[in-house]
């Protein structure tokens, strides 16, 4: 699999299908890599989608498993995260494009629709992490403990006082709704989103159902969808729909015969 590289930034990256293109963020938190849906997913976006769509994963940078790497940006983590996406999709030649995230991929999906709306042309978020009020300090304590030991052991350049500001800054400091866009924003985002939440304490059902509440284009999946798993194709069916209606082509043929019809 190839890699995308920017200064000291190396992203390990791979790419199923043709079609428009379709970015996919697994899920495991700061530890998210490709192995996620092997492992762990409930079902594996490259294999269900790549008969439509270009689809395009990445390890995370610094993940531990993966092998994407590069320097701890300290007072912009949710940023520099976004840099990498958007600049893998630059050297892609990739303008406009659909995202789906799962777990970290829901606030990472929003920052995205923050920086760059007029290329998300439409977004799923399946089981997104967010701020739980009952843990406000989950997200840091399990990454001192989950991810910072494992990249400083990998990173001798990295300190675990790095870790814990870098940690400070993405969380603790952020500490509400999804971390990285207020729910005004979330108010006037016209994007078209599809919302699968999940209810574990990483992935707040209170906060995905209050996403959809406010985000003027969201729709929610059935719930649960994971469990059985027997509801798993229902779910698929779902996003398939939902991204086959707002592809381009689709959505701009859709929108002319409604004004032919009006």
């Amino acid at each position: 699999m190839p890699f995308y590289e920017r200064g000291a930034v190396r992203i390990h990256y791979q790419e199923a299908g043709s079609g428009f293109p379709l970015l996919i963020i697994p899920g495991g938190g700061l530890n998210s890599n490709m192995s996620f849906f092997a492992e762990h997913g409930p079902f594996n976006p490259l294999e269900e989608f790549k008969s439509r769509y270009r689809v395009i994963v990445s390890d995370l940078r610094n993940a531990s498993g993966g092998q994407s790497s590069g320097p701890i940006e300290v007072d912009r983590p949710w940023d520099a995260y976004s840099d990498d996406q958007l600049g893998l999709l630059d050297h892609l030649g990739v303008r406009q494009f659909m995202v789906m995230g799962f777990c970290i991929g829901g606030p990472f999906i929003w920052n995205l629709l923050k920086r760059a709306p007029d290329r998300v042309v439409a977004a799923v978020l399946a089981q997104p992490s967010g701020h739980r009020v009952s843990l406000p300090n989950q997200f840091y304590e399990n990454n001192m403990k989950g991810w910072g030991p494992g990249l400083t052991a990998r990173r001798p350049d990295i300190t675990m006082e790095q870790v814990s500001a870098f940690l400070t800054n993405m969380y603790t400091k952020r500490a509400d709704f999804v971390f990285t866009v207020t729910r005004d924003f979330a108010r006037t985002c016209q994007t078209p989103l599809l919302i699968l939440p999940d209810d574990i304490p990483p992935h707040p059902y209170e906060v995905a159902m209050e996403s959809a509440r406010l985000a003027p284009n969201a729709q929610v999946s059935l719930y649960p969808w994971k469990e059985p798993k027997e509801h798993i194709p229902l779910a698929l069916r779902h996003i398939r729909t939902f991204l086959r209606a707002n592809e381009p082509a689709v959505a701009a043929q859709s929108l002319g015969q409604r004004a032919a019809a009006d």
